[in-house]
Formats: structure tokens, sequence, C-alpha cells
């Protein structure tokens, strides 16, 4: 229908009810509750499940008597809003908020939350005890790490695992104030050993860290980890283990160091060894998985080595608040607090919390491929370190200005000098969009960048990398006047590349024009905007096709 207000079909925040003989008010409470349990949303009033517009029922009409309803039977008080539109019959929305403080129930004491089936079609499903756990988890509300093993003692404690977190402490640097500490006053310092009435009982983190192994599999069964080696289609490793957090990360750092092989480059007067993993960017990427992992679900904390790169993940998605968005700027907030603190202060951890800034530098301070999250998924966080050649020149570019600075650059400047690399003669606008930066941040770093003689201003407002940096090259002039080329021929090449064949990918793409696939990526990403070209799907394997062009076997 022209100018119809209601969206089309129902989704995970949209919901259709019949009201043609009064809708369950039971059953309206139940569909409140799930939707501020879940993502929030909209639940129409007077439409059927296939979309036909069929009224409300006369007793629904009065909208304040309605949301006092609602509010007065769900706990915590639900505080939606509601309205009424006319399409010709008339139907009320009701807008029901997103949860963000509390798990919410209806008076009589159901717990739903909202999901999708496999036919992409929604419903509500009660809340489980240990999806409670997750949900007031994600809210950080609760630190599962902390809970209090009542049923478990300090011989569910095993001292070659204490001894091995003395060692961590030794190798890492951690917090020296531990060391002269007896075990039980080590233990209850980091939260892992509760003492209460003179009895010690461990915690989940204490069990996590240092349990014996058939003290993990009794109280904390859904731990464990897998490491992966393929080569193509072929397995080269697959092991399973269900080791304390500690004896699991150092296995798992032992095994992609085998593999973790380097190259040498020449820096100057500096010779430089870059292995293709950064270590430091690996162990906090693998200590994060262990850290916010979901403990209540069952699943692994996942290694995979891969010809295309490294996966690391792990069940339980971004907690509340994180996104892929903002991931590099949001409030640093794990889901298993203790557990997290505790491997600070072993030296495992990033400090300051801030272990995300680590992974990025580790591939950013060399040029190479950001770190991808689009993998991740609402019970998934997956990580892809992509395989990719670092770039001397900007490793060259980089160092000097620490050097110079007398500090390390930080995390918005590499992005933005790394953007700028594969993308030269962009705006603010056009950054910010790439980066997933504001753009007040943006124009902030860049005022720095310039004045600091290695980025340039171009026209009005169009930035670039400073061409004065790449003088000690032989190949400079030709660097940069390949990074100063007409993107517009790019795009159109794609575009013919695109209407011959039936689907393009950005590894097609970077091969094409010989560029790197984040390049690759920014200018297909670019196409879609104009909208000359659509996905097919989505992800770092996406498939990409001419707009309206649709497959030979359709």
């Amino acid at each position: 229908m022209a100018g119809r207000m209601i969206p089309d079909k129902e989704t995970l925040t949209v919901e259709f009810k019949s009201d043609l003989k009064k809708y369950d008010d039971s059953r309206l409470f139940e569909d409140v509750v799930a939707f501020a349990n879940t993502e929030g949303g909209e639940l129409y009033l007077g439409i059927e499940d296939d979309g036909t517009i069929t009224g409300l029922h006369k007793e629904h009409l009065n909208i304040q008597t309605l949301n006092a309803f609602i509010a007065n039977n769900t706990v915590p008080p639900v505080a939606s809003r509601i309205e009424i539109i006319d399409e010709g019959k008339l139907v009320a929305r009701i807008s029901v908020p997103k949860s963000v403080g509390v798990v919410v129930a209806t008076r009589s004491g159901k717990m739903l939350r909202r999901r999708l089936k496999s036919d992409g079609t929604p419903e509500n499903i009660p809340m489980y005890p240990n999806e409670i756990t997750t949900r007031l988890s994600d809210l950080r509300l609760l630190d599962y790490s902390a809970l209090v093993v009542f049923d478990g003692s300090y011989e569910d404690i095993d001292f070659i695992e204490i001894e091995r977190l003395r060692r961590n402490i030794e190798i890492y640097s951690g917090d020296q104030t531990l060391s002269g500490l007896e075990n039980t006053e080590l233990l209850k310092a980091l939260g892992l050993l509760r003492e209460m009435e003179g009895v010690f009982y461990p915690t989940v983190a204490g069990i996590l860290m240092l349990g014996k192994s058939h003290s993990i599999q009794r109280f904390v069964p859904t731990s464990g980890a897998s490491f992966q080696v393929t080569s193509g289609s072929t397995v080269i490793v697959n092991e399973d283990y269900n080791l304390p957090v500690l004896a699991a990360i150092e296995k798992i750092i032992d095994h992609i160091s085998a593999r973790n092989t380097e190259a040498e480059f020449e820096i100057g007067l500096h010779r430089m060894s870059i292995p293709e993993f950064d270590r430091r960017a690996l162990r906090e990427a693998i200590v994060n998985a262990f850290c916010h992992r979901d403990y209540s679900l069952m699943g692994r904390v996942r290694v995979h080595i891969a010809d295309e790169g490294l996966v690391i993940a792990n069940p339980g998605g971004f907690i509340e608040g994180v996104n892929i968005k903002n991931l590099l700027n949001a409030e640093p907030h794990g889901r298993n607090q203790t557990l997290a603190d505790a491997l600070k202060r072993v030296g495992l951890a990033e400090k300051t919390g801030r272990g995300i800034d680590r992974i990025f530098e580790g591939s950013l301070t060399y040029g190479r491929q950001a770190p991808d999250y689009s993998g991740s998924t609402s019970t998934t966080v997956s990580l892809f370190i992509p395989r990719s050649n670092p770039d001397p020149e900007l490793i060259r570019i980089i160092v000097d200005e620490q050097q110079r600075t007398g500090r390390p650059l930080t995390i918005n400047m590499l992005l933005i000098i790394n953007m700028l690399r594969d993308m030269p003669k962009s705006t603010v606008s056009q950054l910010s969009d790439a980066i997933n930066m504001q753009e007040a941040v943006v124009r902030n770093v860049l005022a720095r960048a310039v004045e600091d003689g290695f980025v340039n201003v171009q026209g009005s407002g169009n930035y670039i990398l400073s061409r004065a940096l790449y003088k000690s090259n032989n190949n400079g002039v030709g660097n940069a006047r390949k990074r100063d080329i007409d993107e517009s021929s790019y795009l159109e090449m794609i575009k013919n590349m695109a209407k011959n064949s039936e689907f393009i990918s950005r590894a097609d793409v970077a091969e094409l024009l010989r560029v790197k696939e984040s390049k690759a990526y920014t200018l297909l990403k670019a196409l879609v905007k104009a909208g000359a070209i659509e996905a097919v799907n989505k992800g770092r394997y996406a498939k990409y096709r001419l707009k309206n062009k649709q497959p030979k076997n359709i």
C-alpha cells in the first residue's frame, strides 16, 4: 500500500498480532517482556501474521488505559509508548524500549526473549536460568567469574597451576606485590579464593584459572578450547583442550609461535625482524577470548590458522553497549571482570583494559590490513587477523615519527595513516565513514598530522600522505603517482568486471587492480553506496554483482 506507515513483515524487532477477537492480555504482556529482554521493538496490534490490516478491538482503543495496563503487569514496569495509526482501519503501535538495567518479567513471573527461527520469522521463547545469567552479564550486573563455588574447596585447586601463575607473574612483569604472598593469600588477593568462617571456597575464576581437570569438568563444564591448522581443505592440526586458562593460553601461544614465521626488513639504518602475527597482539586477542567468553554457554574458545589468516573466536556476543563500530572507543569492561582483573595483575592482559588497541596496533604498525570483527554474531565474537605483507615504507614513516616525538603513535593516528595509504585524497567525512570514527576526532588527528608534516591537504579538504615521506625510497615518485591515480578509473574497471561476471569478490578486485584487499573493500563499498553494485551476502568473503543483475541459474 502506498504511503503505508507499517512495516511489510515481521522481524526480530517487529511483531504483528490480530485483534479481531481481542488479543489475549496475558500474551500481550509476554510479548512486551520478550521485546524488552531482547532488542526492544514495535508490536502492531490489529494486523494478521501476513501483514493484512484487520483493525483494533474496541477494548484496546483507549491507549492510556492500555499503556497503564502493560506497566502494571510487567516487573519492573515497562514504559512503552502507544499510538493509534489509521491505515483505513485502526492499528495500535506499541513501542517497547530495550531493557538496559534488569531482566524483565510478567507479573505472573514469566521471563521471555525473542529470536529468529530458521525461516527468518520471529518467535518468543522462555529465558532459561543460564540465559538470565548471560543477560545480566551483558548488562554488567553480574560477574559470573566472581561467583563462589560453595560445593568446591581448596582441594580443587591444582598446585602445579599456582606455580604456573607465579612463573607468569615473573615472565610478564606482573604485579610484584603478589610474589611474596603465600598461596592462599595470593589466591585471595586475585579473587580466586574466598574465605568464609575459616573455610576456603574457590570462585569460578579460581576454578577456571587453577582448577584440577576433574574440578573444571564438574563446576565449569562449558570451559574448553580448540586449536586448528588447515591448508585449503586439509586439516593439519585439530586439538581440543580442557585445561585451566593459564595452561590453555600457554599451549595455544606455543602452537602459534612454532608457525609464526618472521621476515627481515631494513628500515633506514635499522634491521627489523617482523613476525607474520604480532606476538603481543596475539596474546591480547587470546586472553580476551578467555576473559570475555560466556561461560554459561556450551562451546569453546577456538583458534584457527588458515591460508587466509588467523581466527580467534569465543562463545558469547559483545556485551551491552559494544559493537563492531565502537570497539576502539567503547568503555572497556569485561564479561568476567574477576577473571580479567586476575589476568591483568598476572601480566598477561593489558592493565588499562585497552587490549583491543594492542590487537589493532599489532597490524597497523606494520602497514598490514586491520583486524576484522565482521564475522561476529549475537552469540559469538570472532576476530580475523588477515595474512598480509608488511609495508616497509609505512613502517619507516611510523618509526621515524615515533623516534621524533619519543612516543608511540595513537591508535587513531595509525588508523588514519593506514587509511590514507589505501584511500588517498580522502575527506574528513570519507575517513570518518571508513574507520567508524567521529568527524571531530578525525579532524583533530589530521590537524596534528598536518602540523607534524606527514599529511598534506590538497584542494578543498582532501588529505594525502606527504610525498616528502617517500624521498628516501627509490620508488618514491612511482609510489606517489600510483597513490594519486584517479579512483574513478578503478571504479569503472570494477563495474566492467561486474558486467562480465555473475559475481565478483574482494579478492577478485584486489587481483584486478593490484591493490590490498582493504583498498578493494573500500572501492566495492563506494560502488554499493552509489547503487552501482549490490552485495549478495555479508562478511569477509561477500560476493557482489551488478545492481539488478541476476545470476544465470536463477
